[in-house]
């Protein structure tokens, strides 16, 4: 197995990415496992730039091939400021629990949704991958969905959005779909293209 530093300390996305790159010949380690501690300040402008500052940081220190994705989230018809952008988790500020993601990100569909049950929303992946010499990078668009003002009984530790994220093909949240019904969203969403690029850059770096 190949080992690479994944740059985030999301246990949720750990899993998700190493499962399946485990797939490839691929060992997913994180800076828990090797007994050390980065806080990242994360002041890009966009999911890239802050994909590339956290690549930088953690390769740097661990000296190991380093993927890093951020995900950037924007809501329609909403002003600017009210954007969260690149700091999905840190408003005013702060850097909110699953707990307070959700009190924050339902009060922002009832005061700005559609009669305040209904606000859509895309998602922004940007993606970088450094080796400690080359930096390369990409940006993946997801698939408009909405959020709701009401969560699912479901919620997924480290994902709580997803208990919100409402997917009409499926009349489901994504927190409820079954395991062929994600992995068809995650599919129709262009996870496999985050796939190929990470497989096919990683083949090149090495």
């Amino acid at each position: 197995m190949k080992k690479i530093l994944f740059a985030t300390k999301n246990p949720a996305k750990v899993k998700y990415y190493a499962d399946e790159l485990k797939k490839y010949g691929y060992e997913i380690y994180t800076i828990s496992d090797l007994n050390v501690d980065i806080d990242v300040e994360e002041n890009g402008k966009d999911g890239v730039e802050n994909a590339i500052i956290k690549a930088k940081a953690y390769q740097n220190i661990c000296n190991m091939i380093t993927i890093s994705i951020d995900d950037n989230l924007y809501f329609e018809d909403l002003e600017e400021d009210k954007q969260p952008g690149t700091n999905v988790r840190r408003v005013n500020g702060k850097r909110l629990n699953d707990e307070e993601m959700l009190k924050h990100y339902t009060n922002l569909v009832k005061e700005y949704g559609r009669n305040g049950e209904r606000l859509n929303a895309v998602w922004v992946k940007g993606v970088a991958i450094y080796d400690g010499k080359n930096i390369i990078t990409s940006s993946f668009k997801r698939n408009k969905i909405y959020f709701t003002n009401t969560p699912s009984k479901i919620v997924h530790e480290g994902y709580p959005l997803d208990s919100i994220s409402f997917v009409e093909k499926y009349n489901k949240y994504i927190s409820e779909l079954n395991k062929e019904e994600l992995s068809n969203y995650k599919n129709e969403e262009g996870n496999n293209d985050i796939f190929n690029f990470i497989i096919d850059t990683l083949n090149k770096i090495e």
